[in-house]
C-alpha cells in the first residue's frame, strides 16, 4: 500500500515538474477538440403526427375495402422518401437555394433521406420527423428549414392519397375505355359477319345454333314423350291384368258357382299381381279352381244367373281412358321423330354451313360476353372513383403541426465541450507524466534505490535564493492563470452555445 502511494505521489510530482508541458499539450487538445466541435453543425428536428381516417360505410358498399385503403396507404408512406419526392421537398424550401447541377441534387437527396422518418405508431397514426444541419445555414434558417420540410412532406402525402387516386383512377377507366372501343369494333365486325352469311343461308338464321338448339329440344322432348309412354303403356298393361281377374256379372247368391268362380280369379289375380309365377304351387292349385269352376258357373249363367259387375265396368273406362293417352303419345314420339330426321337430314345436306353458322354464332356470343362484362366494370370503376375522388375515401387530420424546433437535437455540445476539456487535462498530464518515464530522473530516494539496488544514504534539498524563489512565483502565476484561461475559455464557449440557443428560441 506504501509502495503505491508513494509511486502516485512520484507521478503527480512527474507532472508537476512538467507543468508547463501538461498545459500546453492541454491548450493544443482543447483548441483543436473544440475547433472540431464548434465546425459539427447543429441538427434541428421538427415532428408532426397525422391521423388517417379509414372508416367508409359508402365505400366498403361498393367494394372498397379498409385492406385496399390500408395498401393504398402503405404504399404512399413507403414511396413518400422517394426520390422524386424529396426532389420536390428540396426545391420547394431553401435547400434549393445552393443546388446547381444534378450531380448536387443527388447528393442534397441522399442527405435528405437520411434525415427523413416516417414512422407508423399505431395503424392510422404516423409521425413524421424531419431533421436539418446544414453547415451553411444558420441555426435560426435550419430550425425553420426543418419545419417547411415536414410540412412538404404532409402537403406531399395529401397530393399522393387525392391526386394520386384520380390519376390512378382516371388511367385505368381511360384503358377500360379503350379495350370497349376495341370490343365494339370487333363486335360490329362479328354482327356482320353473321348478317352475310345468314343472308346467303336463310335456313341458319339466328346462326347454325338455332337448328342444334332445336335439334337439343327436339332430343329433350322426345326422351319425354318416349318416358311418358313407356308410363302410359305399363299401367295401361297393368288394368289389362285387373280386367281379366274382374267377373262381368256378379252373382246371385253368394254360394252360387259363379260366386266361387269369382273368389277363385280374385285370388288368381291377386297372387299373380304379388309376382308369383305360373308354376308356383299355389297359382297352380288356384288355375286348377278356377278351371274347375268354369263349367258350373257357365251352366248357372246359361240359366240366367248374376247380375252386371260394376268393377268391370269401371276398369273398361280406366282402360279406353289409358288407351287413349297410350295412343296420343305414340303420335307425339312419330312426329318428333319425324322432325328430327329433318333436322338431321337438313345438317347433314349442308355440314360446312352449320359449322360456319357455329362458329360465326360463337365467336359472336363471346364478344358479346367481354364487352357487357367490361361494360359492367367501367361503371363499377367510375363509381369507386367517384366515391375515392369526392368523398375522399382516406381521410386524415393532422393531429400534431410540424414543430417549429427550439434548441438543436444534436450533437449536445456542451457535453462535447466538457469532454473536450477533460481529454485536453488528462492529455497534458499523460503528456507530461510520459516524458518523465522517457528520462532516467527519480521522484524519491525510495525508487532511485529500487531502480539501482544500491543503498542511497540520503538527499540534499533544493535551495533557492530570493531572486529565484521570486521567479518560481512569478512562474507559478502564470501557470496558473494559463489554467484559468483555459476554464474561462471553456465557460465563454458554454456561454456563446446558451446565447444561440436562445437566439433561435
Amino acid at each position: 500500500m506504501n509502495s503505491i502511494y508513494e509511486e502516485a505521489l512520484a507521478a503527480i510530482h512527474s507532472v508537476w515538474q512538467r507543468r508547463w508541458l501538461a498545459l500546453a499539450v492541454a491548450w493544443a487538445i482543447c483548441l483543436l477538440g473544440w475547433l472540431v466541435v464548434a465546425l459539427i453543425p447543429n441538427s434541428y428536428e421538427s415532428q408532426a403526427r397525422i391521423f388517417i381516417q379509414l372508416d367508409d360505410a359508402l365505400a366498403e358498399q361498393v367494394g372498397i375495402g379498409v385492406a385496399d385503403r390500408k395498401r393504398d396507404i402503405e404504399r404512399i408512406r413507403q414511396t413518400l422518401t422517394s426520390a422524386v419526392n424529396l426532389e420536390k421537398v428540396i426545391r420547394s424550401t431553401q435547400l434549393g437555394d445552393t443546388i446547381e447541377s444534378p450531380k448536387a441534387m443527388e447528393a442534397a437527396v441522399l442527405r435528405l433521406a437520411g434525415n427523413i422518418k416516417v414512422v407508423s405508431e399505431q395503424d392510422n397514426l404516423f409521425n413524421i420527423q424531419a431533421v436539418s444541419n446544414e453547415g451553411s445555414f444558420s441555426d435560426a434558417e435550419n430550425a425553420k428549414v426543418a419545419q417547411q420540410i415536414a410540412q412538404k412532406l404532409i402537403d406531399i402525402f395529401r397530393e399522393e392519397n387525392l391526386a394520386g387516386n384520380r390519376g390512378e383512377m382516371t388511367e385505368t377507366l381511360e384503358f377500360v375505355n379503350a379495350q370497349l372501343a376495341q370490343r365494339e369494333k370487333e363486335l360490329e365486325a362479328a354482327e356482320q359477319r353473321r348478317s352475310v352469311f345468314e343472308q346467303a343461308h336463310p335456313e341458319m338464321i339466328h346462326g347454325g345454333a338455332a337448328n342444334a338448339q332445336r335439334m337439343e329440344a327436339t332430343r329433350a322432348e322426345l326422351r319425354g314423350v318416349e318416358a311418358d309412354l313407356a308410363a302410359a303403356q305399363s299401367a295401361l298393361a297393368a288394368v289389362d291384368g285387373q280386367i281379366a281377374g274382374t267377373p262381368r256379372t256378379m252373382p246371385g247368391a253368394a254360394g252360387s258357382a259363379s260366386a266361387a268362380l269369382a273368389r277363385a280369379e280374385a285370388d288368381l289375380g291377386a297372387m299373380r299381381a304379388r309376382g308369383l309365377t305360373e308354376n308356383h304351387p299355389d297359382v297352380i292349385a288356384a288355375r286348377n279352381q278356377v278351371a274347375a269352376l268354369k263349367s258350373p258357373a257357365a251352366q248357372e249363367a246359361a240359366g240366367g244367373g248374376g247380375v252386371p259387375n260394376p268393377a268391370y265396368s269401371s276398369l273398361q273406362s280406366i282402360r279406353a281412358d289409358r288407351q287413349a293417352t297410350a295412343q296420343a303419345l305414340a303420335t307425339r314420339k312419330a312426329a318428333l321423330q319425324t322432325d328430327l330426321a329433318q333436322l338431321t337430314a337438313l345438317t347433314l345436306n349442308n355440314p360446312e354451313a352449320a359449322a360456319e353458322a357455329q362458329r360465326i354464332n360463337r365467336d359472336y356470343d363471346v364478344l358479346r360476353q367481354q364487352y357487357d362484362k367490361l361494360l359492367q366494370d367501367r361503371e363499377e370503376l367510375r363509381l369507386r372513383g367517384e366515391i375515392k375522388t369526392e368523398r375522399e375515401a382516406v381521410k386524415f387530420e393532422i393531429v400534431d403541426p410540424p414543430t417549429t424546433p427550439r434548441a438543436p437535437v444534436a450533437p449536445n455540445r456542451p457535453l462535447l465541450l466538457l469532454g473536450v476539456l477533460l481529454v485536453g487535462l488528462g492529455g497534458g498530464a499523460g503528456a507530461a507524466f510520459g516524458i518523465s518515464k522517457l528520462r532516467s530522473t527519480f521522484a524519491t530516494t525510495a525508487s532511485l534505490e529500487r531502480t539501482t539496488g544500491l543503498p542511497v544514504l540520503g538527499a540534499i534539498s533544493q535551495n533557492l535564493t530570493d531572486t529565484a524563489r521570486q521567479l518560481r512565483r512569478k512562474q507559478l502565476k502564470l501557470w496558473f492563470g494559463g489554467t484559468a484561461a483555459l476554464g474561462a475559455l471553456f465557460m465563454l464557449l458554454l456561454a456563446v452555445e446558451f446565447i444561440q440557443r436562445g437566439m433561435v428560441a
